[in-house]
């Protein structure tokens, strides 16, 4: 797939410069409309853009974790979780082992990020890991698999901070305008100019955001795809990840820290809401109806080549999705073996294992009381003793 790498790689320096242009372009017209001084703001514009560029390399995964206020889990926390990323860790040749995070929401979907696969992390919310089995979860997590390897990750990332940096930009500029009187530094220039500035400077805060977003639409259709591709041949069974697309698109759980600048990292748009679902034209992923259709259609044919024929099935003349070399390297099929499940606990059991995860994770103490009742204590719980409301039995705290 080094012909997918290298493509986002060009790919990142082109949208991190188009969307650095549209940030500065954005930055001097405020600066000419509240400074009197167009380059003034070009200079805090350049200044913004390789300052977020930096922060999005860097630290664009920690922000975004701590957006979607993720928690990270160990193998001991999840092992099944853990187990499912190791597979698939070794199913798509990972070398290092990529962190995995929970986030306590009841909505179901799930994201990779990072800078590379040597700093990357999977992200699963717990609403997934309670609605979803075995094989569905390990499409979903080869899906997002794909991703690091492919170095989409670091695209979203980028483009994630700097398309939030632009919507930022443009709403305090707006503000500014609209009630910091944007022209009443205009002694060096005739009206007319600065009232025709003024209105350039509003349209371009109104566009620039739409501008971006559309940027960001072009670059991510086309990777969603190849990463469906990617988890059909690491699990070799494309209805696993078919089913988990179906299941995830017929929720109407929304994720709550979900934004626009967020959404293109998830494997199914978050939005769920207000028109807002999954097969919206403005959306950055594909049509989830289609995903699902050209995975079932692969007729066990678990192979790339398989997907690149049942994509052009759906696709006529649109061109391929699967890159020339990868094509050459895989083009044998492999048979999926869809009567060999992995063990998984029933939904109720899932939907415990889950919990008690996050309840540790937020170091909830648990008790149980000689009558079998279980107790979560939480970690601000100020008295010393409580008592059994079954049995009465007092529990003391002190030394637990």
């Amino acid at each position: 797939m080094w012909e997918q790498i290298r493509d986002n790689q060009v790919r990142s320096v082109i949208l991190v410069t188009v969307l650095g242009f549209i940030l500065i372009l954005l930055g001097s017209l405020l600066g000419q409309t509240v400074l009197g001084d167009w380059s003034v703001g070009l200079l805090l514009a350049l200044l913004v853009w390789i300052v977020m560029t930096l922060v999005g390399y860097f630290q664009g995964d920690s922000i975004l974790l701590s957006i979607s206020k993720a928690r990270k889990i160990g193998p001991d926390d999840l092992p099944r979780v853990y187990n499912v990323v190791e597979e698939m860790k070794i199913a798509c040749g990972l070398e290092k082992m990529p962190d995995i995070y929970i986030v306590d929401d009841p909505a179901m979907n799930a994201f990779a990020t990072g800078r590379d696969k040597n700093h990357a992390s999977v992200t699963v919310t717990s609403g997934l890991l309670q609605k979803l089995n075995r094989d569905e979860l390990q499409g979903v997590v080869g899906h997002e698999m794909a991703h690091i390897r492919n170095r989409d990750v670091l695209l979203m990332a980028m483009c994630s901070i700097l398309l939030g940096t632009i919507v930022m930009l443009a709403w305090y500029g707006s503000r500014i305008l609209f009630f910091g009187g944007g022209t009443r530094r205009s002694s060096s220039g005739g009206g007319s100019a600065q009232i025709i500035i003024l209105l350039v400077a509003i349209v371009l805060m109104i566009f620039a955001p739409i501008m971006a977003q559309f940027i960001y639409l072009a670059i991510s259709r086309k990777r969603e795809y190849l990463a469906d591709a990617s988890s059909a041949l690491y699990t070799r069974y494309p209805e696993g990840l078919a089913s988990a697309l179906e299941k995830i698109a017929a929720s109407t759980e929304q994720i709550k820290s979900a934004n626009n600048a967020t959404a293109p990292m998830y494997i199914l748009n978050p939005f769920r809401k207000g028109g807002r679902v999954a097969e919206d034209l403005s959306s950055t992923h594909p049509p989830t109806s289609e995903r699902i259709r050209i995975l079932r259609s692969m007729a066990g044919n678990v192979s790339l080549a398989g997907y690149e024929s049942a994509y052009n099935q759906s696709h006529k003349g649109g061109g391929g999705i699967i890159p020339g070399s990868a094509l050459a390297a895989v083009n044998a099929a492999v048979q999926s073996n869809p009567a060999t499940p992995g063990i998984m606990p029933a939904e109720k059991e899932r939907a415990r294992e889950a919990s008690d995860a996050l309840w540790k994770l937020n170091k909830y103490r648990e008790i149980t009381c000689n009558c079998g009742l279980k107790f979560k204590i939480p970690p601000d719980f100020h008295s010393n003793t409580f008592n059994c409301p079954r049995c009465g039995t007092v529990h003391s705290l002190q030394h637990r």
